[in-house]
């Protein structure tokens, strides 16, 4: 009897040690980052562009300025056009997609919206003001186009200049309405060791939710405040748009410590 359970004890011991052996040799893959997109250089960009990957070529300005000039084989996706849903152009999440503009303010916004909606292979790469290799012209869309006045929303941190992607809420519409009408200049102070608060000098409509800020979330809070994210909060919100930067160490540079002056406009293309 005692042999017997001495074989039961063997038996469950070494099944245990193959369940084991079975869990540490199965190698988990890390998740790829959703909601990025990877910068990179022309030149890195050029060499992409001669492998044939299915990448897709993607010049985010207006009809208008691309068919004055774009890189060969590049599609026409005009910035503004880009919202929350895929673009009818861009059928592949998956799909390779190198982006670029005029000089890398608007290619950036573009990119990061894209990554927002779901795509996984973005690499922004500037402007076409930096282009060195060949460029074509024409290729307007059947029907020509209609030339639109657009705008960027610019922010200057302590010296250091950045531009803003705005929510689609109507409070970010009314931030806009009141930056057509003159630039907003607001002195932020630190709060909680993660964001720079400042009044505004009007009171903005309200659409908060319960969310976790990120670095460069623009928020609103109160409906009077306004609050650049430099860490992570989770509270009820309006978030107005999000504050692009390459790096991190430069963002949090030009917010500094202590009080800083910001200054919020407009930056209008023709």
């Amino acid at each position: 009897m005692e042999r017997k359970r001495q074989m039961i004890r063997l038996i469950l011991v070494l099944i245990l040690a193959a369940l084991l052996f079975a869990a540490c040799g199965k190698k988990e893959e890390p998740a790829a980052p959703s909601g990025t997109y990877k910068q990179i250089s022309q030149d890195e960009a050029a060499q992409m562009m001669k492998l044939d990957d299915g990448h897709v070529i993607v010049d985010v300005r207006r009809w208008d300025e691309y068919e004055s000039g774009h890189i060969p084989g590049a599609i026409c996706i005009p910035n503004e056009s880009i919202g929350s849903a895929m673009p009818p152009e861009l059928p592949d999440l998956d799909q390779i997609i190198l982006i670029y503009c005029r000089s890398g303010n608007r290619s950036k916004q573009a990119a990061q919206k894209l990554a927002d909606i779901g795509y996984t292979n973005i690499y922004e790469f500037g402007g076409i003001l930096d282009w060195t290799g060949p460029a074509v012209e024409g290729n307007l869309p059947e029907g020509g186009y209609e030339m639109e006045n657009t705008a960027t929303v610019c922010v200057d941190i302590g010296g250091t200049q950045f531009t803003v992607v705005l929510e689609d809420n109507p409070s970010a519409q009314a931030f806009f309405s009141k930056l057509e009408e003159k630039v907003l200049e607001v002195e932020l102070h630190d709060y909680g060791n993660f964001e720079k608060v400042g009044p505004l000098p009007w009171e903005l409509p309200r659409s908060d939710e319960q969310i976790t800020t990120e670095p460069g979330d623009l928020i609103l809070y109160q409906g009077d405040q306004i609050t650049i994210y430099y860490d992570e909060n989770t509270w009820n919100f309006t978030r107005l748009g999000k504050i692009f930067f390459q790096d991190y160490e430069t963002f949090r540079s030009a917010l500094g410590d202590g009080n800083v002056t910001v200054r919020f406009w407009l930056e209008w293309t023709e």
